[in-house]
């Protein structure tokens, strides 16, 4: 599972705020969409408090979750790729406060600024590692399994933070979407990891360290 605290030290926030690059904080409540599916993609966000969601609609207007970000996330870096349009819709599932940095800009600053570029070229790989893993858990892991794992990456496992083991307000119908299984299985599955211990519903749903035993378990 990958951790971005072991990227170099860096506050990318800090650093985004001080150089004048961004266009501002963006403040979505929650359920607000950042970005919608099909729209120019013109610029990228980073993420410096709360929490997005990413999904995809198809032609049959099928629609599912591909990935969720959080502090110290970019969202919306396909535009440096070449992307004209978002290739998917950008939802805020909790109160969020956002840096937006136009394309150009960014570009710039991945050129002249090595230590933000080495923060951002660690950030991608740790990224592209995440998805591989997310393939190989939906090809292979059973839909326990699977959902034990979604929770601890929206818990942020595996950092030195803490502070959103807590997790922000999110839907069967969402965890279902993401683990690719039914809201019934999610709501059995979710019974049962109280009942073990794993999680709490004491002020929110609080993730405990306990679950990754299911994870490991063969």
């Amino acid at each position: 599972m990958a951790s971005h605290s072991r990227l170099p030290a860096f506050d990318v926030g800090a650093f985004l705020c001080s150089s004048g690059v961004a266009k501002g904080v963006t403040l979505c409540r929650r359920s607000q969409v950042l970005f919608a599916q099909g729209d120019p993609a013109n610029s990228v966000f980073y993420v410096q408090e709360g929490a997005v969601m990413m999904s995809v609609l198809s032609k049959a207007g099928k629609e599912a979750v591909v990935a969720t970000f959080g502090p110290g996330d970019f969202v919306g870096e396909g535009t440096l790729a070449g992307q004209s349009v978002r290739m998917g819709s950008a939802t805020a599932t909790v109160p969020t406060e956002l840096l937006e940095i136009e394309r150009g800009a960014m570009q710039r600053l991945l050129h002249e600024q090595h230590a933000f570029s080495d923060r951002f070229i660690g950030y991608m790989v740790a990224r592209n590692i995440r998805v591989e893993a997310d393939l190989v858990d939906q090809l292979f892991n059973r839909s326990e399994k699977r959902l034990a794992r979604v929770l601890l990456l929206l818990a942020r496992f595996g950092t030195q933070d803490d502070t959103h083991r807590v997790l922000p307000k999110i839907s069967q119908e969402v965890l279902a979407e993401m683990v690719g299984t039914t809201r019934s299985r999610v709501n059995f599955f979710m019974n049962k990891f109280r009942r073990l211990g794993f999680i709490d519903y004491n002020g929110g749903l609080k993730v405990n360290d306990s679950l990754l035993t299911v994870v490991l378990h063969d």
